[in-house]
């Protein structure tokens, strides 16, 4: 697995970019310079590997936008050392960013051929997410509480068993809607239990769905 200085080149243009579109966190932005995002991609799109686009992994699914991966990591507020939860591993790219920035990061997958090509991958370049293949909208009941919790997936609505999952005080950020566009929605959890609900601008995933696949 070769990171050139041409990559790293890449990935400090990238991060440019991404900062220029409104990015402030820097610690996000380190990450960000950090991952080598080429190797997380198809071998045909390596010249694309650094632009500011989303690009398909296989299984009906994309790696997603940087930008997008960078905005939805900022509104979590990600401190060292807490406990996140992800729905929708895909490439393990986002779980990446989540880890250098210090969180012990659970991650959940739906697609078989995606998790373990990203068990496999993770574990290869020294990253230790914790990776498990089932339903999302159930999340991780033995593993709970969660400080946060990251969907990379369009939900219509938030799922309860997700919102259970939760700590006082912690957030989950989730694209909401039907159809091809969502709304980048932060929860906040009360005191009381209930959740605070946050919009942040409208951007594009690829459905949240319950059944898993093995093909």
């Amino acid at each position: 697995m070769i990171d050139s200085y041409k990559h790293k080149g890449l990935r400090k243009q990238l991060v440019d970019t991404i900062r220029e579109k409104g990015i402030v966190d820097e610690e996000v932005l380190n990450a960000i310079g950090k991952i080598p995002r080429h190797l997380f991609m198809d071998s045909s799109f390596l010249e694309f590997a650094y632009q500011d686009k989303p690009f398909p992994i296989g299984s009906g699914q994309t790696i997603s936008q940087p930008y997008t991966v960078a905005f939805q990591t900022e509104l979590l507020e990600v401190k060292p050392g807490e406990k996140v939860l992800e729905i929708g591993t895909g490439s393990g790219y986002q779980a990446c960013v989540l880890e250098e920035l210090g969180a012990k990061v659970f991650t959940i997958e739906r697609q078989k051929k995606l998790y373990l090509k990203s068990k496999k991958f993770l574990a290869e370049l020294n990253y230790k997410a914790k990776i498990f293949y089932g339903d999302g909208y159930k999340g991780l009941p033995a593993f709970a509480p969660f400080d946060k919790i990251l969907i990379t997936a369009g939900a219509p609505e938030l799922p309860a068993d997700l919102a259970s999952q939760l700590k006082t005080g912690g957030m989950i950020v989730v694209p909401l809607g039907r159809g091809g566009i969502q709304i980048m929605a932060r929860f906040i959890k009360k005191e009381d239990g209930s959740m605070r609900k946050e919009d942040h601008g409208t951007f594009r995933f690829v459905p949240l769905l319950k059944k898993l696949a093995d093909d």
